[in-house]
């Protein structure tokens, strides 16, 4: 389990642009790595963001639940 001061050091690496440097220096194989890290970052957020409202909304009425947008459709046209 992560603890604050994890995500505190992950949040520190980015705005402190090391990331950004190590992707600039990285290998292709380093660079892929950090991209997958990035988008499972992402997608850890996002679903902690569901649950955090989930929370928030325990016991409430349904109907005051924020609606959950759909997820973006890539249909390989540029607008």
């Amino acid at each position: 389990m992560l603890n604050i001061q994890d995500l505190e050091s992950l949040e520190t690496y980015i705005r402190s642009g090391q990331l950004e440097k190590d992707f600039q220096d990285g290998c292709e194989n380093d660079r892929h790595y950090l991209l997958e890290l990035l988008e499972k970052l992402m997608d850890v957020a996002e679903l902690a963001d569901e649950s955090a409202t989930r929370l928030i909304y325990r016991g409430l009425n349904p109907g005051l639940m924020p609606t959950r947008k759909p997820p973006e459709v890539d249909d390989g046209q540029k607008s």
